[in-house]
């Protein structure tokens, strides 16, 4: 398994990450790789099921040149 080294994290966060892990009766570390485990996995699903959303969404559609216009109206 590989290993993931934090460096400079606040002392604040720090302690606010041992009281998390002391309430949910873990260690320092597994209370860590849980929540970057979840964080990686929601952060993943969410982004994919947006972007599906929005090909959905404008698969039909044709946009202008963005640049075109841009520059047209920089020119008013």
């Amino acid at each position: 398994m590989p290993d993931i080294l934090v460096r400079g994290l606040d002392r604040k966060a720090l302690a606010q990450l041992k009281a998390r892990a002391r309430r949910h009766g873990r260690s320092l570390q597994m209370e860590a790789k849980m929540l970057l485990e979840r964080a990686a996995a929601s952060r993943s699903e969410q982004i994919a099921g947006t972007l599906e959303h929005w090909e959905k969404q404008f698969a039909t559609r044709r946009f202008s040149d963005s640049a075109r216009l841009i520059r047209e109206d920089r020119r008013r």
